[in-house]
């Protein structure tokens, strides 16, 4: 995983841009430049620039980073990162801990505290949020968030689009669709191959 990165630019300015920044600083990167339609005049973030407007090239060395919390955002974003031919990667915590054999897609965000275990496979754009636990073999599909303390057992495979809320636990060698939401707390005990919205333990569905 390559945190050398001579500048950043996020590409967005929400809450979670704001982490990625924090982690991206623990990480000594010294130039940062936001970018977000919704930027005010002037407007900073611990020193560093808001601006409305992608410029035209970037500096030797610098990465774009898809830096919104929506999946499908990321997805766009990234799509506009590859279409001007800009360069992205991972970002990741130096309080994190990676597994021997993880592999990670592009434009992935792995938080403080975070871990991603052995053999572990994450796709493009994916969020593994601060303090959630991927355990070994797992696979999580691209522009998936895996939000904060969140715990996915062994051999789980979440698909793409997915968010997995704050504190959720999936038991291990659990398969989920794509497009699925689980919210903050729940635990999936056994596959779920519907699109749509989960809550609970047992996760039950409540929205599709």
């Amino acid at each position: 995983m390559n945190n050398n990165f001579k500048g950043i630019l996020f590409y967005g300015f929400g809450g979670h841009a704001r982490s990625i920044a924090d982690v991206a600083l623990s990480n000594n990167i010294k130039e940062i430049l936001f970018v977000d339609v919704n930027a005010r005049s002037g407007e900073t973030f611990c020193g560093y620039p808001v601006v409305r407007d992608l410029p035209e090239s970037l500096p030797e060395g610098w990465i774009v980073f898809p830096a919104s919390g929506s999946g499908e955002m990321r997805k766009e974003q990234l799509e506009d990162i590859n279409r001007r031919g800009w360069i992205t990667g991972n970002i990741v915590s130096p309080t994190a801990t990676i597994g021997v054999g993880a592999n990670f897609g592009t434009a992935c965000f792995v938080g403080h505290h975070s871990h991603v275990g052995p053999n572990a496979k994450i796709g493009d754009a994916c969020i593994i949020n601060t303090g959630a636990i991927i355990e070994h073999d797992c696979v999580i599909n691209d522009f998936t968030h895996i939000s904060i303390n969140t715990a996915i057992a062994g051999k789980t495979r979440i698909g793409s689009h997915c968010f997995i809320g704050a504190g959720s636990v999936v038991i291990d060698g659990i398969k989920v669709t794509d497009k699925v939401t689980l919210g903050a707390n729940g635990c999936i005990v056994k596959d779920i191959d519907e699109s749509g919205v989960y809550v609970g333990t047992p996760a039950r569905i409540i929205k599709n």
